[in-house]
């Protein structure tokens, strides 16, 4: 038996309009014009032979009809996108897809990534840097690496390593007019700042410094940078001195490109954790990279 379907682009067309009420909304979404978005409901309501809008001077409104209509189909195409999305999860060969915090991806992750190629070349490993936290439900996203307390509701949260911070610098600054001897010393050069991270606030100059008894000091005064591997970039270009931490920083002072110029050190809150849904252990990509990680993180620490 035969499905009488209407057009399916004029269908995808008009859940992005009636979801927006805005034909140029649809339109930014689905990247085309808002004339071929109005085009193509006017050819869903000829083929439905009723009106899903009405057209006004400052917009659209859905019918009772297309209220209706709408609703089904906004339904009808998550069940859809959910299908997919576990077909992909499900199939040997896709990609496995982790998220992580943009610092953590560039200074840790990506170039560790490699040795996991090598051990399991049939996994593409798809890097998502992104601050924001996966819901594994609507995203294409296996697992997540984060930097929190372990609160992850309904999730498998595997503790990974913790962090200490310090202060990080340049060799050059070493050798400079004004030496790097004290934590006081820290007044007569430039300090390097992260944007505030929400329930971190060892990584904010001025709490840092207070935890230390150092309260003389300008701790507000140098730039600013969204992220840490900024500040630690600019720090080994010689640009001031930034609040490194001990896994962000660690190939950095291995080869000699940051020194820390004091032993000071405070233990962060927060650790990083290796999250997934329970169900995400039916992948065996999901497996082989939760075991390797473990055992990466077990190795780096060591």
């Amino acid at each position: 038996m035969s499905r009488r379907l209407p057009p399916l682009n004029a269908l995808r067309t008009f859940e992005a309009a009636a979801r927006h009420l805005s034909f140029l909304k649809a339109a930014e979404e689905l990247s085309v014009t808002a004339g071929a978005v109005s085009q193509q409901i006017k050819t869903l309501e000829e083929h439905l032979s009723l009106k899903l809008f009405r057209r006004q001077a400052r917009g659209v409104l859905l019918t009772d009809a297309g209220q209706r209509y709408g609703k089904r189909i906004g339904e009808l195409l998550d069940q859809i996108a959910a299908a997919t999305r576990d077909l992909r999860r499900q199939s040997g060969g896709a990609v496995l897809t982790v998220t992580t915090m943009p610092s953590f991806a560039a200074r840790w992750l990506i170039p560790r990534l490699g040795a996991f190629g090598r051990l399991h070349p049939e996994i593409a490993v798809r890097t998502l840097a992104d601050d924001k936290l996966a819901t594994f439900q609507d995203d294409d996203v296996d697992v997540a690496i984060r930097f929190g307390a372990g609160n992850y509701p309904g999730l498998t949260a595997d503790f990974l390593f913790r962090e200490e911070v310090f202060p990080v610098c340049s060799p050059r600054l070493l050798e400079g007019a004004v030496p790097l001897e004290r934590l006081e010393d820290l007044g007569h050069h430039t300090l390097l700042h992260d944007e505030p991270h929400p329930g971190l606030h060892e990584l904010e100059w001025s709490a840092w410094l207070a935890r230390r008894g150092i309260r003389h000091i300008d701790a507000h005064q140098g730039p600013r940078f969204t992220y840490t591997h900024m500040s630690l970039t600019a720090a080994a270009m010689g640009q001031g001195l930034a609040l490194g931490t001990s896994v962000l920083c660690a190939d950095d002072l291995e080869s000699g490109r940051l020194v820390r110029p004091f032993p000071d050190r405070i233990v962060a809150n927060f650790a990083y954790y290796l999250v997934f849904p329970p169900a995400a252990l039916d992948r065996p990509r999901v497996v082989a990279f939760r075991d390797w990680m473990l055992e990466a993180a077990a190795s780096f620490m060591a």
